[in-house]
């Protein structure tokens, strides 16, 4: 049970790599050092948006699945498990294996956890909360989604963090339409988690995905105006992951491993994420079971 005197985490022992079957195509990034650079465009054809939704829904309903079998006691070794046995099971390749060299299928960041935590042999504990993030690939496209969930019976201050930063989540999609400016989500976003005193990491954000797992878009979840100023149209996919720490800190460190980041306070933290594309008169979330 990796956790310090304080009850922080630490470190776990990692499984070894989990095997897909090799009639599932992968990315082409997976055996290499880093993904090639994408110079395609953000905007999908309704007959692309059809795959990248076949993703999305694998993904959303792995995520379901994890979801459905955190509780005390469980491992995060064992809900990656779960998820990746999900994926392949639906002809799906668990986009985060093999990323630059990430060991697991699933990220599974638990309390001040940012994200990019990696499955291990951590014990989760009544009263935590575990953020679960999966990206299927499917048909050559990626969908990707992230969801917090309470492990047992948590305190009030957690419950409400989880609640509330999927609404900070579902004010940033509401406010996306067509010629507004990519920086009026992360206001929505920020103006909603001040009220409350959270903070908002600003350095990991949304992105493009689709044919590439990140395209270069960038989508900050705080005001970040006149800077991001790009505008949004139709047919265009990206995600909205805001992740708030219940203190209201912003700063953050960075494990050994290369990939664990949690806040230097060891705050509790929530993230959600959806993968959205932009409509004529707002935006649709793919990323639904």
């Amino acid at each position: 049970m990796p956790r310090d005197a304080d009850g922080h985490l630490v470190p776990g022992r990692i499984s070894a790599r989990r095997d897909v079957p090799i009639g599932i195509p992968r990315p082409e990034y997976v055996g290499k050092a880093e993904p090639a650079a994408y110079d395609g465009d953000d905007r999908y054809s309704p007959l692309e948006l059809e795959r990248i939704r076949r993703a999305s829904r694998i993904a959303a309903q792995a995520v379901e699945a994890m979801g459905a079998a955190v509780r005390p006691g469980i491992t995060t070794d064992d809900l990656d498990a779960i998820g990746h046995d999900y994926l392949v099971a639906h002809d799906a390749y668990p986009s985060e294996l093999g990323y630059r060299g990430y060991p697991k299928s699933t990220c599974t960041s638990v309390n001040e956890v940012i994200c990019h935590g990696i499955p291990d042999d951590t014990e989760l504990f009544d009263g935590d909360i575990v953020k679960i993030d999966i990206t299927a690939y499917v048909e050559g496209m990626h969908g990707d989604l992230c969801a917090a969930f309470p492990v047992g019976e948590v305190s009030q201050d957690a419950a409400l963090l989880i609640d509330r930063t999927h609404e900070a989540m579902m004010r940033g999609i509401r406010a996306i339409a067509p010629g507004r400016q990519v920086n009026v989500i992360g206001r929505a976003i920020e103006s909603y988690a001040k009220r409350f005193g959270y903070g908002v990491v600003r350095e990991y954000t949304g992105h493009g995905v689709g044919t590439a797992f990140h395209s270069g878009l960038v989508i900050p979840h705080y005001d970040a105006a006149p800077g991001y100023d790009a505008p949004i149209e139709p047919g265009m996919v990206f995600t909205v992951e805001p992740m708030l720490t219940i203190d209201g800190s912003t700063a953050w460190d960075i494990w050994d491993d290369d990939w664990t980041v949690v806040t230097r306070s060891r705050a509790l933290t929530a993230q959600w994420e959806h993968t959205i594309v932009v409509t004529e008169r707002g935006a649709e979330i793919l990323t639904r079971p």
